[in-house]
């Protein structure tokens, strides 16, 4: 039976042929906060069907299924997607990426190795969710974001007006919004804009919704 999903879980479909394994996998995704797994699939024939009507927002696929292999189901779906295998020759970790494939995890991987995969995931999504526009620093830290890459080597090459701009927000007592920002740190309004949002996809700042006088929402950004 299909299991129920939170409201705001991400819903990730584990595809493996082998059933201990996908609900090895699954049961692993379940103790991660803000993830679901849907029921774990054997038969790959049925991933595209089933990936149009349940609509999940990540797969973790295996790469040698029966009938279809991992790589010519991947570029089928148009969803994110991990694959995960023991094969880890150069051809097979080439084709995957090729195909589509976000990032690679090789069997067999502990909670903590997919825990750090599918939390990287998520910022990655977040940080799509909430940029504006991107830079070439801004790329760059979402291709480490999705890798599920710590982000202590971005931090301390971090650009000065971003530490800038996280500063201030940390060291004022209320949430501030966009314009306020910008003239404290002496940047352009869309400047502060992008960064304010970097740091709260990196989740180095939270995001609030205010209402002004003429009702209108207004976002404000304080320190975590």
């Amino acid at each position: 039976m299909m299991q129920s999903t939170a409201a705001g879980d991400y819903r990730v479909l584990i595809v493996d042929d082998d059933f201990r394994v996908g609900q090895l996998h699954a049961d692993m995704v379940n103790e991660i906060p803000g993830f679901q797994a849907l029921d774990p699939v054997q038969d790959p024939r049925t991933v595209p069907q089933l990936v149009a009507s349940l609509q999940p927002d990540l797969v973790l696929l295996d790469l040698y299924l029966p009938h279809v292999s991992g790589v010519e189901l991947l570029r089928e779906l148009h969803v994110d997607a991990i694959m995960i295998s023991a094969a880890t020759e150069p051809k097979n970790v080439a084709a995957a990426l090729q195909a589509g494939a976000l990032a690679f995890i090789i069997k067999p991987f502990g909670a903590k190795t997919l825990a750090a995969k599918l939390k990287g995931w998520a910022r990655y999504r977040r940080q799509l969710a909430t940029a504006t526009d991107f830079d070439q620093q801004g790329v760059d830290r979402l291709y480490r974001t999705v890798q599920g890459a710590e982000d202590t080597a971005a931090t301390t090459s971090t650009a000065p007006t971003e530490q800038a701009v996280l500063a201030c927000v940390r060291q004022s007592r209320e949430p501030m919004n966009v314009a306020e920002v910008a003239e404290a740190v002496g940047v352009a309004r869309a400047t502060a804009q992008r960064y304010l949002a970097a740091l709260v996809a990196s989740e180095s700042l939270d995001l609030q919704l205010g209402y002004g006088t003429r009702g209108r929402p207004e976002h404000r950004y304080l320190a975590r």
